[in-house]
């Protein structure tokens, strides 16, 4: 009978603490969804708690422009990995701008000429942003957009 009741006894003890695994994870979610909600951004923060420090990458996609969900899942998984990896190691920018003209005449033999400038810019990085987790992902409020919050612990 005092074995049963060691067993209920530490059944009990185990499922109490199982419900606070993932505490911290959802207080950061809900901390980055309500600074996302008083001022929208998009781009890589630091987000400090108590006890550690957070990268924080947060990516908003047109929905209407992607034809499946994983593909647009992962789009923002990739952008938000540029985006730490950028932050965290830095980025190469080259801009080109290149200007074409044409000339045309129309019937009375009068010249036009239609000026069109491309402006190209690469962006070139080095290294591997591992470890991000996507926190959550939401629609923005005006329900175009669909807001992805990754996240990874920065070890001091």
């Amino acid at each position: 009978m005092k074995f049963l009741a060691f067993i209920i006894f530490s059944m009990i003890c185990e499922l109490s603490f199982s419900q606070s695994f993932n505490d911290e994870k959802v207080s950061l979610t809900n901390f980055v969804k309500r600074m996302y909600s008083s001022k929208p951004f998009e781009g890589v923060k630091i987000v400090d708690d108590y006890d550690h420090q957070y990268l924080v990458s947060v990516i908003s996609l047109e929905k209407a422009k992607y034809t499946s969900e994983a593909t647009m899942n992962r789009l923002a998984q990739v952008k938000a990995q540029s985006q730490a990896n950028t932050f965290l190691n830095g980025s190469t920018i080259s801009m080109d701008m290149v200007i074409s003209t044409k000339e045309t005449k129309d019937s009375s033999n009068k010249t036009s000429t239609i000026v069109e400038t491309v402006e190209q810019i690469k962006q070139n990085s080095m290294g591997f942003s591992q470890g991000l987790e996507l926190l959550t992902n939401f629609d923005n409020s005006d329900a175009l957009r669909m807001v992805f919050i990754y996240a990874r612990e920065v070890k001091q």
